[in-house]
């Protein structure tokens, strides 16, 4: 099995759009490390907006989402779709 580079980027305390910005932003800096299932984004995140608008986004981009809840607010993985 292949390691996958995880790249995180917390973005606490910022609120949609600059989520989905600051988001995209990395995620175009990797995109072809992300499209080949070598990396993968993890955004971290307080801003319940961004949980849809991130996943939104990126899925019309080509990727896949993942969102989950954790103590400090939540966790948004971006990866290559299977």
């Amino acid at each position: 099995m292949e390691k996958v580079n995880s790249i995180h980027l917390d973005i606490s305390g910022q609120i949609c759009p600059s989520c989905l910005l600051l988001t995209l932003k990395e995620l175009n800096q990797h995109a072809a490390a992300v499209r080949a299932g070598q990396t993968e984004i993890v955004v971290t995140t307080d801003d319940r907006q961004a949980t849809a608008t991130i996943p939104d986004a990126v899925s019309k981009m080509g990727y896949a989402a993942e969102v989950s809840r954790v103590d400090a607010g939540y966790r948004i993985r971006v990866c290559a779709k299977r």
